[in-house]
């Protein structure tokens, strides 16, 4: 594979870039938009009328970069601590294999940082000084994922706030200007949603992060807890999402949520019998999953 993509190339950026993880990106965001349509909806205003799209294609904007953003960080500082060695299991990484360049990957860095600041930039004269405190612990916890929490066990609460709460809920705030319990309801669901994606993928290299002292969950609580914990995270964003609609609508507009729930399980079941490299497509299917729930939670939240 490494001899067929030409180095600092355009496929070695997008090959870096991982555009599979750009929905755990969108997610967040279509949740809090939708969640906020809904809420608008119910105050009597016309959502047609009142939503604001250049804002939510912004927070999409924003979240896509940032997603890509710390793709290249965590390719750089993983491949400076020799973490992707040959025994890695995961998908390969553009820095380890070569096909991007160390020097030229800070540069992306640089420019991908940059790029995302730019694109948040005016959310702050629609939101408030809020939006820059937003954006800029984004960018920081975006280098301190990689290079601190994750190496502590703490990766699964940032996912949770970065992934979850912070983007759900603002993206709710910037169409409402208030903030809700169902924000914080579809915020929490979404959150636990993505965290089955670094369930898996901490699932897949328990072997190897004990090895390198990498603290995560799973290692700290054993690989038969980590598929218990997938199906239970699966779970608890359906309720969660479920809640969060039933608190404006009748709840019969949550049951879109049960297709989630059910693909969620039969995800859960066969990777609780595959291991090592084999977990790898679990990934791809995680991702369809919990994007799957962000368009079933637009729609019972769409619909009248």
């Amino acid at each position: 594979m490494s001899g067929a993509v030409r180095t600092n190339s355009v496929r070695a950026w997008v090959l870096a870039a991982r555009p599979k993880t750009l929905a755990g990106a969108a997610a967040p965001v279509i949740m809090g938009g939708a969640c906020a349509w809904m809420w608008l909806n119910s105050n009597g205003m016309l959502p047609a009328e009142a939503f604001d799209w250049a804002a939510f294609a912004l927070c999409m904007l924003f979240a896509w970069i940032m997603q890509i953003d710390a793709n290249f960080v965590n390719d750089y500082f993983d491949f400076k601590k020799g973490s992707d060695t040959e025994l890695r299991l995961g998908p390969k990484r553009a820095c380890a294999q070569g096909w991007i360049t160390s020097g030229a990957m800070k540069t992306g860095i640089a420019a991908t940082t940059l790029l995302a600041c730019a694109a948040g930039l005016p959310l702050i004269w629609k939101g408030g000084p809020w939006m820059l405190a937003v954006g800029a612990a984004c960018v920081l916890f975006c280098f301190l994922y990689t290079t601190k929490f994750s190496r502590l066990g703490l990766g699964d609460l940032l996912v949770l706030v970065f992934f979850g709460i912070v983007p759900v809920g603002f993206t709710f705030y910037l169409q409402t200007e208030v903030w809700t319990i169902e924000a914080t309801l579809a915020g929490l669901g979404c959150g636990l949603a993505v965290d089955c994606l670094l369930m898996v993928n901490n699932y897949r290299d328990r072997d190897e992060d004990a090895g390198q002292g990498k603290k995560t969950i799973v290692v700290r609580l054993g690989g038969r807890w980590a598929v218990i914990l997938y199906y239970a995270l699966g779970l608890a964003a359906t309720l969660l999402a479920g809640a969060a609609i039933a608190l404006s609508k009748p709840a019969w507009h949550a049951a879109p949520l049960l297709l989630y729930a059910v693909l969620h399980l039969v995800t859960a079941r066969r990777m609780s019998t595959a291991d090592g490299a084999a977990l790898n497509p679990f990934l791809g299917k995680t991702s369809r999953n919990f994007f799957l729930l962000s368009l079933l939670f637009a729609a019972g939240c769409a619909f009248s």
